[in-house]
């Protein structure tokens, strides 16, 4: 029996127009262009502004056009997936405003939080109902406003989040490409270190926690680095060496924009050359669950058909993860 893939055959990505410079957070909180420079290796993040704009908007804009380009009818559209941490609402899902406004109406659609590693979540996950046959054409949107949680007086988080997101289109294949393997990871213990502990059940709003700016994003600088630096490389390596391939082998790794330090730490570990990294940190910032689908937007012209591809994420909770994939198409 033929095996059924599910192969991305479409990218599109959305950032809002506000730029956000390491110049302009150096007029409102002590820091400093070369000091984000060299620990992060970002320039500028965007910023999306106006009134009732929430994060379906950056998933919106980027379904919208990848339809529009791949050709797709959004009544084709069976399942619509999007990775946030900043959902418009506690409910309904996010996924459910861009699929009503997309006009998927024949679709179901849910939210995925998984921070960081949200987008690869939701791409191994879409990825299983296209393998199944159960579905034709699954949507999977990673994006986040984390400017809507970042306190912009805490120097630790509000140099490194942006806005932005992109969206990819999964359909089936019987030839050798699409997502060939994926390794997903989580660990509870590591909430301590990276969360926003207003805002759920456990501390429902109030104003005593607001005035204690217990809604924001919060991180243990630090503890993070190291175990992001660890278990991202780690993935990465083990699902090359599951695949039985080297670092020779891999057209492009697609790492999580968090840190530029983290990503060249993950290449060396993979022993893949710093001209196969997609790199976008400088000009978008950490967009949570945004970065990945962002690299391959901008990077798709360089992507062939055929091309091996590895996706590393680490995030809050902590979650983390690796997806090898083959390229399906080349780009017009």
């Amino acid at each position: 029996m033929t095996k059924i893939r599910a192969a991305i055959t479409g990218v599109h990505g959305y950032v809002p127009d506000y730029v956000l410079t390491n110049q302009e957070l150096e007029t409102f909180v002590d820091t400093s262009d070369d000091w984000i420079t060299s620990r992060t290796g970002i320039k500028e993040r965007r910023i999306l502004k106006g009134e009732g704009k929430g994060t379906s908007v950056i998933g919106i804009e980027s379904s919208k056009a990848l339809l529009e380009k791949t050709g797709t009818d959004p009544k084709d559209v069976d399942l619509i997936i999007c990775a946030t941490v900043t959902p418009d609402m506690p409910f309904p899902a996010t996924a459910n405003i861009i699929a009503d406004e997309i006009g998927a109406i024949n679709s179901f659609s849910y939210d995925i939080g998984a921070a960081c590693s949200g987008f690869l979540y939701a791409l191994t996950t879409g990825s299983q109902f296209i393998e199944t046959g159960k579905y034709k054409k699954v949507l999977v949107v990673g994006a986040d406003k984390m400017s809507s949680i970042i306190n912009y007086k805490d120097r630790t988080t509000c140099i490194i989040f942006g806005d932005g997101g992109g969206a990819v289109l999964l359909e089936p294949t019987t030839e050798e490409v699409g997502v060939m393997d994926s390794i997903l990871r989580a660990d509870g213990s590591g909430a301590q270190y990276l969360q926003m502990p207003g805002g759920g059940s456990r501390m429902p709003a109030t104003v005593e926690s607001v005035q204690a700016d217990k809604h924001y994003a919060m991180q243990e600088g630090s503890a993070v680095f190291k175990f992001a630096v660890t278990n991202m490389a780690d993935v990465a390596a083990e699902i090359m060496e599951k695949n039985n391939l080297t670092g020779d082998d891999i057209s492009w790794l697609v790492p999580h924009q968090a840190n530029k330090r983290i990503i060249d730490a993950t290449a060396r570990r993979m022993d893949v050359n710093e001209d196969k990294v997609m790199l976008n940190i400088e000009k978008y910032g950490n967009t949570t669950s945004g970065t990945l689908p962002l690299c391959l937007w901008d990077y798709e012209k360089q992507l062939k058909k055929g091309d091996n591809v590895i996706l590393a994420a680490f995030g809050g909770g902590f979650t983390w993860g690796s997806i090898y994939l083959k390229w399906a198409y080349d780009s017009k």
